[in-house]
Formats: C-alpha cells, sequence, structure tokens
C-alpha cells in the first residue's frame, strides 16, 4: 500500500496556479453537544495546544471535559450561531471571497480559500483540492495576527503532515504573524474611531480594555513570543488612538483550567473597573480578525454582565476587523507581500480587462 495519496500521472504542459490559503483556528459543524464534543476532542488532543503529559490528559479529557463541557458551550454557541452557520465560517468565508477580488484588482490572479485547522473545511482536504485543481504554489495565511505555538504553528504542522502524504509536493510557504503591520493596525484604530463616532468618545472615567485570547504562563517561560505580540499590538493600536496609558488595559481572555494564564484576565480586569466607578468601557479583540464565539458571547454577553453587575454604566463591544474593506487591503497587502517572486502577476492589459470584470460582477451582486 503506497504511503502517498493518489494522485494522477503526471503530464508536462500542465498550467501552473497559485493559491492563497486562509486558515483559522475552527468551529463546531452545528450548535449541538455532539457536535461541540467532536469539535473539542480534535482541538485539545493537539499536542501544541494542551502539554500536559499524554495519559494523564486523555484521563482528564475523555473522564472529565468531553462529558460536561459539550452541553454548556453547545449552549453558548446557540446563542451567537447565524442564520448562515457558524459566525466564524461565515466572515472567514466572506473574507476569502473578498482577498481574492481584492488580489484581482491589486492585478494578481491567484486563487483564495480557506480551512479551518479543528474541525471541516479541513487543511489536508483543502490542500488536496488546491492541488488537485493546479496549484503548484500555495502560500499558507494563519489568521493569527500574533505568533503562537499553539495557533499558527500548529496549522502549519498540519499542512507539513500533509505535505509528507503527497509524491509530488507544491511549492508552500507561510505567513508567520502580522502583529504590527500597518495595514491591520490601522484598520483597527478606524474600527475604534466609527465606534466613537456613533457612541461618542468620554473625556475621563473611559478605559479602552483590548482583550486578547490567552495561553498558559509557561509558554511565555518557554519561550513563544505571543506576550510580546499582543503587548506590541496593543501599544501600536493606543498610539493609533492617541490614548494616554491610564486610557487602555491590555489583558487576556478564555482562561481554562486550574494553571496561571498570561495576566491580567480580562473578566477579573472587567469587575474591577466596574467597582472603581468607571463610567463607560469599549471592549475590542485585536487578536481576533473574525467574530466567534469568543469574542461574540463571552466578550459582548459575558463580559458585559461582568461590567454591569459589578458597578459599571456603559460597556460597548467594538466588533472584530471581519470583512472591512480596510482590513482586507491589509490583508491584501500581506499577501502580496509574501507572493513576491512567484508569476502572479497579469500584464496590466489583461489586469484592467479582469478588473473591469470583477467590478461589473460586484455592480450585478449589489443590484
Amino acid at each position: 500500500m503506497s504511503r502517498y495519496l493518489p494522485e494522477p500521472a503526471f503530464r508536462h504542459g500542465s498550467p501552473a496556479q497559485t493559491a492563497v490559503l486562509l486558515i483559522n483556528l475552527g468551529t463546531p459543524e452545528a450548535p449541538t453537544a455532539t457536535a461541540v464534543r467532536r469539535y473539542l476532542k480534535e482541538f485539545l488532543w493537539d499536542r501544541r495546544v494542551v502539554e500536559i503529559p499524554r495519559p494523564v490528559w486523555w484521563l482528564i479529557l475523555n473522564a472529565i471535559i468531553l462529558r460536561v463541557r459539550p452541553r454548556r458551550s453547545a449552549e453558548k454557541y446557540a446563542s451567537v450561531w447565524l442564520a448562515e452557520g457558524s459566525p466564524l465560517k461565515v466572515h472567514v468565508e466572506r473574507q476569502a471571497k473578498l482577498l481574492r477580488g481584492f488580489l484581482g484588482q491589486a492585478g494578481h490572479r491567484v486563487i483564495v480559500d480557506y480551512a479551518m485547522r479543528y474541525g471541516e473545511p479541513s487543511i489536508p482536504a483543502t490542500l488536496s483540492r488546491l492541488k488537485a485543481g493546479g496549484c503548484t504554489r500555495i502560500l499558507l495565511l494563519p489568521l493569527y495576527p500574533q505568533y503562537a505555538a499553539s495557533t499558527t504553528a500548529t496549522a502549519i504542522d498540519a499542512a507539513s503532515a500533509w505535505l509528507q502524504s503527497v509524491r509530488n509536493q507544491p511549492e508552500i510557504r507561510t505567513v508567520r504573524s502580522f502583529a504590527d503591520h500597518p495595514g491591520y493596525i490601522a484598520a483597527l484604530a478606524a474600527s475604534v474611531r466609527e465606534h466613537w463616532a456613533r457612541s461618542g468618545r468620554p473625556d475621563t472615567s473611559y478605559r479602552l480594555v483590548m482583550s486578547f485570547h490567552g495561553l498558559p504562563r509557561y509558554t511565555l517561560d518557554k519561550g513563544d513570543p505571543y506576550h510580546c505580540e499582543c503587548q506590541k499590538s496593543g501599544r501600536l493600536l493606543a498610539e493609533a488612538l492617541g490614548l494616554a496609558p491610564e486610557q487602555y488595559q491590555i489583558c487576556f481572555q478564555s482562561r481554562f483550567g486550574r494553571a496561571e494564564w498570561l495576566q491580567p484576565y480580562t473578566a477579573p480586569t472587567l469587575r474591577a473597573l466596574g467597582k472603581q466607578g468607571l463610567q463607560r468601557v469599549d471592549v475590542i479583540c485585536p487578536g481576533f480578525p473574525a467574530d466567534c464565539l469568543e469574542t461574540l458571547e463571552e466578550i459582548a454577553i459575558e463580559g458585559r454582565a461582568e461590567f454591569i453587575d459589578a458597578g459599571g454604566r456603559e460597556y460597548h463591544f467594538v466588533p472584530c476587523l471581519n470583512d472591512r474593506h480596510d482590513w482586507l487591503h491589509a490583508l491584501t497587502a500581506i499577501a502580496v507581500n509574501h507572493l513576491q517572486g512567484w508569476p502572479t502577476q497579469l500584464p496590466p492589459e489583461q489586469a484592467a480587462l479582469e478588473i473591469s470584470a470583477l467590478r461589473a460582477r460586484a455592480r450585478g451582486a449589489s443590484a
């Protein structure tokens, strides 16, 4: 039995294609206990996500977590589920479609697709589909602005494992992170300014809370740069907004288990701000380019309750970047920078025709 995936006989002269593959964490297929259990089992068994010795973790995961957590999580997913499906999947799919158009307008002919590290569409299945479609060059673009071994690295691990099963491998490039990319920071700042334009910008008794996903504290001690990259993104965002140090707070959400995680924690921070009598907080999640359970339920719903119940007055959640065009322009710039040297750029005359076709399709879609 061959160790390689089946593929057609090699043929000379086959047209070569270039692809950009957006990668995000993943989501259950449905807001049900069964679907959540399947998703959590894959996610939490990843050695990069949980570094506890396997025999001990197998017992904890299967005897406790997968028996208790799926039902509770399914109820939370149900509270934010969209008619089209999981919010994360809906937003990432839109980002992929828009990115293809933005790259086309920039004169690049590339295929753009998306995959999830856990759940569907999987990274191996999507890579196989791209290869079958003639893609010989693939840029992997994990949608994690700040690098972490448990996010970016595990996505690259999955792609690397797929490569081991392929006889005729495509050329692969990867984007490591974009925590300080000017376009990414500018899009975040613009989203906050637009929120202020709608809701006002208080001069006193105000805090902008920047909530990043948490990681165990030991990851920092073992050399993971995630904490530092979050601090840099937060500082750059505050500078872009002209905020003084006392007007913003960087913190970390989604703590899991009893071990110490990166601090300060988001929920206790919101409670403390409420108890201090702070009039208003705005909360943004810079590490999440697309809204998902952790932003729509944990921050927009639970975070509000933490702050208001503790005595806070006014609470606002600033949505993630999702399909904002300034964010898509930034994503286009990131992709183009990493595509350099690959023959993706169209001749000027052909590029003009492609752009006209894209604009015509856009006008037809909006009619």
